[in-house]
Protein backbone atom coordinates (compact mmCIF):
# COMPACT_ATOMS: atom_id res chain seq x y z
CA UNK A 1 0.00 0.00 0.00
CA UNK A 2 2.94 2.31 0.63
CA UNK A 3 5.55 1.68 -2.08
CA UNK A 4 9.00 3.12 -1.45
CA UNK A 5 12.29 3.07 -3.30
CA UNK A 6 14.31 0.12 -1.97
CA UNK A 7 17.24 1.23 0.20
CA UNK A 8 19.57 -0.47 2.62
CA UNK A 9 20.66 0.94 5.97
CA UNK A 10 23.33 3.00 4.18
CA UNK A 11 20.81 4.48 1.75
CA UNK A 12 21.98 2.44 -1.27
CA UNK A 13 19.59 0.83 -3.71
CA UNK A 14 19.36 -2.90 -3.20
CA UNK A 15 17.48 -5.82 -4.72
CA UNK A 16 17.73 -8.16 -1.72
CA UNK A 17 14.18 -8.71 -0.34
CA UNK A 18 15.41 -8.83 3.26
CA UNK A 19 17.41 -5.59 2.98
CA UNK A 20 14.61 -3.84 1.12
CA UNK A 21 12.07 -4.83 3.76
CA UNK A 22 14.31 -3.56 6.57
CA UNK A 23 14.82 -0.22 4.85
CA UNK A 24 11.10 0.17 4.23
CA UNK A 25 10.29 -0.63 7.86
CA UNK A 26 12.72 1.97 9.14
CA UNK A 27 11.52 4.61 6.69
CA UNK A 28 7.92 3.89 7.61
CA UNK A 29 8.73 4.05 11.33
CA UNK A 30 10.32 7.49 10.88
CA UNK A 31 7.26 8.77 9.01
CA UNK A 32 4.90 7.36 11.64
CA UNK A 33 6.91 8.98 14.43
CA UNK A 34 6.70 12.35 12.65
CA UNK A 35 2.95 11.88 12.19
CA UNK A 36 2.61 11.07 15.89
CA UNK A 37 4.37 14.28 16.90
CA UNK A 38 2.40 16.48 14.51
CA UNK A 39 -0.80 14.74 15.54
CA UNK A 40 -0.31 16.03 19.09
CA UNK A 41 -0.55 19.62 17.85
CA UNK A 42 3.08 20.32 16.99
CA UNK A 43 3.61 21.97 13.64
CA UNK A 44 6.02 20.76 11.02
CA UNK A 45 8.61 23.46 11.76
CA UNK A 46 8.96 22.20 15.32
CA UNK A 47 9.84 18.63 14.35
CA UNK A 48 12.98 17.38 16.07
CA UNK A 49 15.09 14.72 14.39
CA UNK A 50 16.37 13.72 17.82
CA UNK A 51 12.83 13.17 19.14
CA UNK A 52 11.77 11.26 16.02
CA UNK A 53 14.77 8.93 16.00
CA UNK A 54 14.48 8.35 19.74
CA UNK A 55 10.90 7.13 19.26
CA UNK A 56 11.97 4.91 16.36
CA UNK A 57 14.92 3.53 18.32
CA UNK A 58 17.72 4.61 15.99
CA UNK A 59 20.56 7.11 16.36
CA UNK A 60 19.96 10.61 14.92
CA UNK A 61 22.54 10.13 12.17
CA UNK A 62 20.55 7.12 10.89
CA UNK A 63 17.74 9.52 9.93
CA UNK A 64 19.86 10.80 7.04
CA UNK A 65 20.16 7.32 5.57
CA UNK A 66 16.46 7.58 4.68
CA UNK A 67 15.77 11.31 4.32
CA UNK A 68 18.09 14.14 3.39
CA UNK A 69 16.24 16.56 5.67
CA UNK A 70 13.00 17.10 7.59
CA UNK A 71 11.74 18.89 4.47
CA UNK A 72 12.13 15.69 2.45
CA UNK A 73 10.38 13.79 5.26
CA UNK A 74 7.42 16.20 5.15
CA UNK A 75 7.12 15.88 1.38
CA UNK A 76 7.21 12.08 1.66
CA UNK A 77 4.39 12.11 4.22
CA UNK A 78 2.16 14.26 1.99
CA UNK A 79 2.94 12.21 -1.11
CA UNK A 80 2.37 8.93 0.73
CA UNK A 81 -1.09 9.98 1.88
CA UNK A 82 -2.11 11.36 -1.51
CA UNK A 83 -0.78 8.54 -3.67
CA UNK A 84 -2.67 5.76 -1.93
CA UNK A 85 -5.95 7.68 -1.82
CA UNK A 86 -5.66 8.84 -5.45
CA UNK A 87 -5.24 5.24 -6.60
CA UNK A 88 -8.40 4.16 -4.78
CA UNK A 89 -10.47 7.07 -6.10
CA UNK A 90 -9.29 6.55 -9.69
CA UNK A 91 -10.27 2.90 -9.45
CA UNK A 92 -13.78 3.95 -8.43
CA UNK A 93 -14.09 6.36 -11.37
CA UNK A 94 -12.78 3.84 -13.88
CA UNK A 95 -15.05 1.00 -12.72
CA UNK A 96 -18.33 2.81 -11.95
CA UNK A 97 -21.18 2.96 -14.42
CA UNK A 98 -22.74 6.32 -13.55
CA UNK A 99 -21.86 9.69 -12.08
CA UNK A 100 -24.21 9.03 -9.15
CA UNK A 101 -22.36 5.82 -8.30
CA UNK A 102 -18.99 7.53 -8.67
CA UNK A 103 -20.01 10.27 -6.23
CA UNK A 104 -21.38 7.97 -3.54
CA UNK A 105 -18.65 5.33 -3.85
CA UNK A 106 -15.90 7.95 -3.88
CA UNK A 107 -17.13 9.59 -0.70
CA UNK A 108 -17.41 6.21 1.05
CA UNK A 109 -13.84 5.35 0.04
CA UNK A 110 -12.70 8.77 1.26
CA UNK A 111 -14.56 8.42 4.56
CA UNK A 112 -13.07 4.96 5.17
CA UNK A 113 -9.59 6.24 4.36
CA UNK A 114 -9.93 9.15 6.81
CA UNK A 115 -11.12 6.78 9.53
CA UNK A 116 -8.30 4.31 8.85
CA UNK A 117 -5.56 6.95 8.51
CA UNK A 118 -6.59 9.75 10.91
CA UNK A 119 -3.01 10.95 11.52
CA UNK A 120 -2.63 12.05 7.91
CA UNK A 121 -5.69 14.26 8.07
CA UNK A 122 -4.95 15.67 11.52
CA UNK A 123 -1.62 16.79 10.10
CA UNK A 124 -3.10 17.99 6.80
CA UNK A 125 -5.77 20.10 8.53
CA UNK A 126 -3.13 21.75 10.69
CA UNK A 127 -0.49 22.24 8.01
CA UNK A 128 -2.74 23.22 5.11
CA UNK A 129 -3.00 26.73 6.57
CA UNK A 130 -0.15 26.36 9.07
CA UNK A 131 3.27 27.83 9.61
CA UNK A 132 5.34 25.79 7.16
CA UNK A 133 5.40 27.23 3.63
CA UNK A 134 6.91 23.98 2.34
CA UNK A 135 4.10 21.86 3.77
CA UNK A 136 1.43 24.28 2.56
CA UNK A 137 2.89 24.12 -0.94
CA UNK A 138 3.20 20.32 -0.82
CA UNK A 139 -0.44 19.96 0.23
CA UNK A 140 -1.56 22.41 -2.47
CA UNK A 141 0.36 20.44 -5.08
CA UNK A 142 -1.20 17.19 -3.89
CA UNK A 143 -4.68 18.72 -4.04
CA UNK A 144 -3.91 19.87 -7.60
CA UNK A 145 -3.07 16.26 -8.51
CA UNK A 146 -6.43 15.09 -7.17
CA UNK A 147 -8.21 17.81 -9.13
CA UNK A 148 -6.32 17.15 -12.37
CA UNK A 149 -6.78 13.37 -12.27
CA UNK A 150 -10.47 13.71 -11.47
CA UNK A 151 -11.03 16.24 -14.26
CA UNK A 152 -9.16 14.07 -16.79
CA UNK A 153 -11.15 10.97 -15.81
CA UNK A 154 -14.50 12.74 -16.04
CA UNK A 155 -13.47 14.19 -19.40
CA UNK A 156 -12.43 10.74 -20.67
CA UNK A 157 -15.67 9.15 -19.43
CA UNK A 158 -17.67 11.96 -21.10
CA UNK A 159 -19.81 12.45 -17.99
CA UNK A 160 -20.05 16.18 -18.71
CA UNK A 161 -19.18 16.39 -22.42
CA UNK A 162 -20.39 19.99 -22.77
CA UNK A 163 -17.76 21.29 -20.31
CA UNK A 164 -14.22 22.33 -21.13
CA UNK A 165 -11.36 20.87 -19.13
CA UNK A 166 -10.84 24.28 -17.57
CA UNK A 167 -14.40 24.30 -16.24
CA UNK A 168 -14.13 20.67 -15.19
CA UNK A 169 -11.07 21.51 -13.12
CA UNK A 170 -13.07 24.20 -11.32
CA UNK A 171 -15.87 21.71 -10.66
CA UNK A 172 -13.43 19.13 -9.34
CA UNK A 173 -11.72 21.74 -7.18
CA UNK A 174 -15.08 22.39 -5.50
CA UNK A 175 -15.59 18.66 -4.97
CA UNK A 176 -12.14 18.13 -3.44
CA UNK A 177 -12.57 21.09 -1.10
CA UNK A 178 -15.91 19.75 0.13
CA UNK A 179 -14.27 16.39 0.83
CA UNK A 180 -11.35 18.01 2.66
CA UNK A 181 -13.79 19.99 4.79
CA UNK A 182 -15.60 16.76 5.56
CA UNK A 183 -12.37 15.10 6.73
CA UNK A 184 -12.07 17.19 9.91
CA UNK A 185 -15.68 16.41 10.77
CA UNK A 186 -15.33 12.69 10.02
CA UNK A 187 -12.52 12.53 12.58
CA UNK A 188 -14.99 13.67 15.25
CA UNK A 189 -17.87 11.40 14.27
CA UNK A 190 -18.87 8.96 17.03
CA UNK A 191 -17.59 5.44 16.40
CA UNK A 192 -20.70 3.74 17.79
CA UNK A 193 -23.48 5.64 16.01
CA UNK A 194 -23.56 4.37 12.44
CA UNK A 195 -27.08 5.69 11.90
CA UNK A 196 -25.95 9.25 12.59
CA UNK A 197 -22.80 8.78 10.54
CA UNK A 198 -24.81 7.45 7.61
CA UNK A 199 -27.05 10.52 7.79
CA UNK A 200 -24.00 12.78 7.70
CA UNK A 201 -22.47 10.76 4.87
CA UNK A 202 -25.69 11.06 2.85
CA UNK A 203 -25.66 14.83 3.41
CA UNK A 204 -22.14 15.15 2.00
CA UNK A 205 -22.98 12.92 -0.95
CA UNK A 206 -25.97 15.18 -1.65
CA UNK A 207 -23.71 18.26 -1.56
CA UNK A 208 -21.40 16.66 -4.10
CA UNK A 209 -24.32 15.70 -6.33
CA UNK A 210 -25.59 19.29 -6.20
CA UNK A 211 -22.19 20.47 -7.45
CA UNK A 212 -22.45 18.15 -10.46
CA UNK A 213 -26.09 19.09 -11.08
CA UNK A 214 -24.94 22.70 -11.28
CA UNK A 215 -22.10 21.68 -13.58
CA UNK A 216 -24.52 19.87 -15.88
CA UNK A 217 -26.61 23.04 -16.14
CA UNK A 218 -23.59 25.28 -16.74
CA UNK A 219 -23.42 27.01 -20.10
CA UNK A 220 -19.93 27.62 -21.39
CA UNK A 221 -19.04 31.05 -22.72
CA UNK A 222 -17.91 31.30 -26.32
CA UNK A 223 -14.22 31.27 -25.43
CA UNK A 224 -14.65 28.29 -23.11
CA UNK A 225 -16.63 26.42 -25.76
CA UNK A 226 -13.85 27.02 -28.28
CA UNK A 227 -11.37 25.69 -25.71
CA UNK A 228 -13.48 22.55 -25.18
CA UNK A 229 -13.49 21.86 -28.91
CA UNK A 230 -9.74 22.44 -29.10
CA UNK A 231 -9.16 19.97 -26.25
Amino acid sequence: MHPFKPVDEEGRNQHSPAVTERGQRTRRAIMNAALDFMGTGKNFNSLSIREITKQVGIVPTAFYRHFKSTDELGLAIVEDCGQSLRIQLRRIRQNSLSSTQIISDSFLVFRNYVEEQPKYFLVASGERHGGSPLMREAIRNEIDRFVEEMAQDIHTLKLTPHLSLRTLRNVCDLVINVMLSAASEILDWPKNNEQLNKKRTDAYVQQLRIIFLGANAWQESGAQSDQRVAK
